[in-house]
C-alpha cells in the first residue's frame, strides 16, 4: 500500500496549483489523484481562458475574492511569460443596454478602484468613445478594462504539473475514488496523514463520502459556445461582455469572446444539467434520475419561479442557435446566427446550494483529517495561484502543515503572501 502525507484528489487547475504550490515551501510527500488521464481534463480547460480584474467584486464583502484576481492575474502573466506560453493583454468591454446597466457599471468602476485598479486599468466610455474604440458595438456606456487578458489555462495546468513532478509530487492518473475512510480507495489503496479535496464538480460528492457537508449539494451547469466564423474574426479587437441582469443567478449572458489564438466565440450560455460530465444529452440522462431526486430532497431552489423561468431561457439557447447569437446580437448587430456552424467545446461548472440558495463563495471546509474546496468558481482560474498560498496559510495556522524554506519559483511569494495577510486582517 502506498503512503503519502498530503493526497489532493482532482487536478484541476485548483489541485494542481496546491500541489505545486505545497511542493516549494515543504518536504512532505504529496500525491494528486485524479480519475481521467490528464490534469486540467474538465472545467480548467474548457472554458473562455480569460483572466480577469477584479471591478465586479464589492471591495468589503468580497475583500479576498478581489485580491486573489489581482495577484492571479499578475502571477499568471509572469508564469506564461517565463514558460513562453501564450497570454495577451487583450482588454474587456463590458457594456450596458439600459439604464439600470450604466448604474451597475458605475458601481464596477468605483469597487474596482477601492480594490486597486487605477484609470490606466478602468475606462468609463460614453457611446461616442465606444464608437472609435469599437466601431462595431452598440450600447449606451461601457467600461474599458485594460488589464484583462486571455490566455490557455490547460497549457498552464500542463505545465505547472510538470514543474510540481519536478519538485517531488506524485501525480496518480485514472484513478477514480471510490470511498474513502482511514485509506482512500480507487484503483489502488493508499494511505494518508491528510487529504484535500479540490474535486471540482465532484467536490460536494467527496465531502459527503467524509460525512461532510450532508446539509449542501450541487446543480451543475453546462456552458455552451457557438464558433464565429472568419468573416468576424476581426470584428472586435476586445472581449464583450454586456452586464448581467441576474447576478444572484448562475445564469450567464453570453459573450463575444476574443480568444488568445484570435479566434472567436459567442458564449457561455448556462443549461442546468444532472451531472458534472453531461458534456452532452446522452451523458446527461444517465444521471437524470438519481440527481434530481436529490435536488428535489435537498433544495427548494429547482421550484423557485424565477430560477425555473431563467432555466427555460436557458434550455431555449441551447436547444436555438438563433435565440443564444441573438443574446450578442443585441450589442453587435453585425453578427447573423445562419453564419455559425460549429460549436464549440461546452464546459460545466457546478454551484453549491445552501438553505434553497445558490451560494456565491467558495466553501472552505477544514479539520484534522481534511480540507474541503466547495463550490470553487469565482474568481476561478484567474485566482487559483494565490488561492493556492491562501489555503497553505491557513494550514499552517491551524497547525496542519509545516512552512519550510521555500525553493526558487517564478515569483515573489513572501510579498504575496504579505498581500493576502494583510488583505484577511
Amino acid at each position: 500500500m502506498k503512503s503519502f502525507d498530503i493526497v489532493i484528489i482532482g487536478s484541476g487547475i485548483l489541485g494542481v496549483s496546491l500541489a505545486y504550490m505545497l511542493s516549494l515551501f515543504t518536504r512532505y510527500k504529496i500525491c494528486v489523484i485524479e480519475q481521467e488521464h490528464t490534469v486540467a481534463y474538465h472545467a480548467s480547460s474548457r472554458n473562455s481562458g480569460k483572466v480577469h480584474a477584479p471591478f465586479i467584486y464589492h471591495p468589503e464583502k468580497k475583500r479576498l475574492f478581489a485580491k486573489l484576481a489581482l495577484l492571479g492575474f499578475d502571477m499568471w502573466e509572469a508564469y506564461a511569460r517565463s514558460k513562453n506560453l501564450p497570454f495577451k493583454r487583450d482588454g474587456v468591454l463590458e457594456v450596458a443596454l439600459d439604464e439600470d446597466d450604466i448604474d451597475r457599471l458605475e458601481e464596477y468602476m468605483r469597487w474596482g478602484e477601492a480594490n486597486g485598479l487605477d484609470s490606466r486599468d478602468l475606462i468609463f466610455l460614453d457611446s461616442s468613445d465606444i464608437k472609435y474604440i469599437e466601431p462595431e458595438v452598440r450600447c449606451l456606456k461601457a467600461i474599458y478594462c485594460r488589464r484583462d487578458a486571455s490566455t490557455n489555462y490547460r497549457l498552464l495546468a500542463n505545465e505547472l504539473a510538470r514543474d510540481a513532478a519536478r519538485n517531488g509530487v506524485t501525480f496518480m492518473m485514472d484513478n477514480k475514488v471510490h470511498s474513502i475512510k482511514d485509506t482512500i480507495i480507487a484503483n489502488e489503496e493508499l494511505n494518508y496523514k491528510f487529504l484535500i479535496n479540490a474535486a471540482g464538480g465532484e467536490a460536494v460528492d467527496i465531502a459527503h463520502k467524509m460525512n461532510i457537508a450532508q446539509e449542501l449539494t450541487d446543480i451543475h451547469f453546462r456552458g455552451e459556445y457557438w464558433k464565429a466564423p472568419s468573416i468576424y474574426a476581426k470584428l472586435t479587437r476586445t472581449s464583450i461582455y454586456s452586464v448581467p441582469k441576474f447576478p444572484e443567478y448562475p445564469f450567464l449572458d453570453p459573450h463575444w469572446l476574443v480568444k488568445v489564438d484570435g479566434s472567436c466565440e459567442v458564449g457561455p450560455n448556462a443549461l442546468p444539467v444532472f451531472s458534472p460530465y453531461a458534456y452532452n444529452n446522452i451523458d446527461n440522462l444517465k444521471s437524470f434520475f438519481p440527481k434530481l431526486l436529490e435536488m428535489l430532497t435537498s433544495t427548494s431552489i429547482i421550484l423557485d419561479k424565477q430560477f425555473l423561468s431563467l432555466a427555460k431561457d436557458e434550455l431555449l439557447s441551447s436547444l436555438s442557435k438563433k435565440v443564444m447569437i441573438s443574446r450578442v446580437k443585441r450589442f453587435l448587430p453585425k453578427i447573423d446566427a445562419d453564419a455559425f456552424k460549429e460549436k464549440g467545446v461546452a464546459g460545466i461548472r457546478s454551484v453549491v446550494v445552501s438553505n434553497g440558495k445558490f451560494v456565491s463563495e467558495p466553501i472552505v471546509n477544514v479539520d484534522e483529517q481534511a480540507l474541503h474546496i466547495l463550490n470553487y468558481n469565482s474568481p476561478g482560474a484567474t485566482g487559483s495561484l494565490p488561492f493556492a498560498i491562501y489555503i497553505m496559510m491557513l494550514l499552517e495556522d491551524k497547525g496542519i502543515i509545516k512552512l519550510e524554506e521555500k525553493r526558487h519559483s517564478y515569483w515573489d511569494l513572501d510579498l504575496i503572501m504579505e498581500e493576502l495577510n494583510n488583505t484577511i486582517i
